[in-house]
């Protein structure tokens, strides 16, 4: 009777998720080439993002939390006496970015895009062309010595071929 109870649930489980369209994938940009993500306390909103090379992006930071919280997407975290304190090799160093909007700084040496509470930026940029296969980079937030970064506040950029 309970191994045919379990199966009933993973049943109905397995249908619920087909049912639903199954977990959501990255987020991608619309015809405007737009995305907003929201940041909150320890999380992006979406987390995972998907751009294609060659294609102008414009990424919406809304901060959405009651922290300043920033920005940077890079590969390979590097530490500050032991924190986490950015990327050694990042994004928004190796291609040309515009940022505007209210209540944001960017912080060119860092390359990190710092949102205020209530604050809004918009990054624009191109990936290059030739940039082949699939690159995943990671996103983050540094904020408070490294604690918002280890709390989670992470994500993940993937760049595809067009």
């Amino acid at each position: 009777m309970k191994r045919w109870i379990g199966g009933l649930m993973i049943g109905i489980l397995a249908w619920g998720i087909a049912a639903c369209g199954g977990p959501a994938g990255p987020a991608a940009p619309g015809p405007s080439g737009e995305i907003q993500i929201t940041m909150s306390e320890y999380k992006f909103q979406p987390s995972a993002i998907q751009v294609k090379a060659g294609q102008e992006v414009r990424l919406v930071l809304v901060n959405a939390g009651k922290k300043t919280h920033e920005l940077l997407i890079g590969r390979g975290v590097k530490t500050e006496e032991g924190k986490p304190a950015g990327y050694q090799e990042n994004l928004f160093a190796s291609i040309q970015v515009q940022v505007s909007g209210e209540n944001f700084e960017y912080e060119e040496d860092e390359h990190a895009v710092v949102v205020e509470p209530g604050g809004k930026a918009t990054i624009v940029f191109t990936v290059p062309e030739g940039w082949s296969g699939e690159l995943v980079w990671e996103m983050g937030c540094f904020e408070d010595n490294g604690v918002h970064y280890e709390e989670g506040m992470k994500g993940q950029l993937t760049i595809i071929k067009r």
